[in-house]
């Protein structure tokens, strides 16, 4: 019998239509458009507008488009997997929620939080419950309303992130496609560079907290900066070399969406010219969880049968890794 691998059968994503541009933002904060270009790369990002609306509004409509391209019902699907750090609420988690608002009745579900790493943790045990056998739809999806936690009086953070969501759905394959391997990687030393300060169980929420506005993301720069571009590099070397990959061999590196330079640093330093590097910072800025599923719901017209994909993300707390997967499908032959 062959091995059992987890493949990719269908993507979907999603982002708000409210665009906030450099333009905007220019307004609140002491930056300009080139500033904003020159350092981030990013043009402008989606933000989700109206009351009562969270990170489980960003997953349904991606929910409903997997399910859609892949002809399903919601019903068919086993267990849902939300890479979060912005959760609808502390509990219940967001998985239970999107599965309730999609009719997902048979599927249990949990969520993730690992930051910007989220999707590629998310994935690895995605993964491992279809090659266990017992689950045959795993869907996996990547999402965060970051509007929800960033302080726009802050310019070194409000001019980076933004909402947005995508997803994949997994399914059992015995013809070498999917998830081939991953290196996942965290070190709890990087949380004094990137985090936020209250709101948990050892700062919970008071007066004082909100007063002191500590329930922002906090973030130190250049060091997160160094760290992402070793650490993501470091990954992916250290996966292609274990699975005897050249940069000729990769046909897509999706590398997560923080930080134009970040991006190039990380293409340069394992070899993968900009024509092979997913990148559409410019127009969604970080979405956190929700980059490296956007990235292959925009691509997915460009990704072949049998195509390398080496995906690499680093985030807060820290956290960082590669996955590598073999392409399961035309995605030229799949309409949005």
């Amino acid at each position: 019998m062959n091995k059992i691998t987890a493949a990719i059968t269908a993507v979907g994503g999603y982002v708000p239509d409210y665009v906030l541009t450099n333009q905007e933002l220019e307004k609140l904060v002491d930056t300009t458009n080139d500033w904003i270009l020159t350092r981030t790369g990013i043009s402008e990002r989606r933000i989700l507008k109206g009351e009562g609306k969270g990170t489980s509004d960003l997953c349904v409509p991606v929910a409903l488009e997997i399910c859609k391209k892949r002809g399903i019902s919601p019903e068919e699907i086993d267990l849902l997997i939300v890479a979060t750090v912005t959760p609808d609420m502390t509990f219940p988690a967001t998985a239970n929620v999107v599965t309730d608002k999609i009719g997902a009745k048979n599927a249990f579900g949990f969520d993730i939080s690992a930051a910007c790493s989220g999707f590629l943790y998310a994935l690895e045990t995605g993964a491992r419950f279809i090659e266990s056998g017992r689950y045959k739809k795993v869907m996996v999806i990547g999402a965060d309303k970051m509007s929800s936690i960033i302080d726009y009086t802050d310019r070194t953070t409000c001019i980076i992130f933004g909402d947005g969501a995508g997803g994949v759905l997994l399914e059992a394959d015995t013809e070498g496609y999917g998830l081939i391997d991953s290196i996942l990687k965290s070190d709890g030393h990087g949380r004094e560079y990137l985090h936020m300060k209250a709101g948990g169980s050892v700062k919970p929420a008071s007066i004082d907290t909100v007063n002191n506005r500590e329930h922002y993301v906090y973030q130190e720069g250049k060091m997160v900066f160094k760290y992402a571009v070793a650490n993501m590099t470091e990954a992916a070397k250290g996966v292609m070399e274990r699975n005897n990959l050249t940069a000729e061999d990769i046909a897509w590196l999706v590398p997560h969406q923080a930080n134009k330079r970040i991006i190039a640093a990380t293409s340069q330093y394992i070899n993968v010219p900009d024509e092979k590097v997913m990148m559409n910072i410019h127009r969604y800025g970080n979405t956190t969880a929700g980059t490296i599923p956007l990235c292959l719901w925009d691509y997915e017209k460009h990704l072949k049968k049998g195509d390398n994909i080496m995906m690499a993300a680093f985030g807060g707390g820290f956290t960082w890794g590669a996955n590598y997967i073999r392409w399961a499908y035309d995605g030229d032959k799949v309409g949005k």
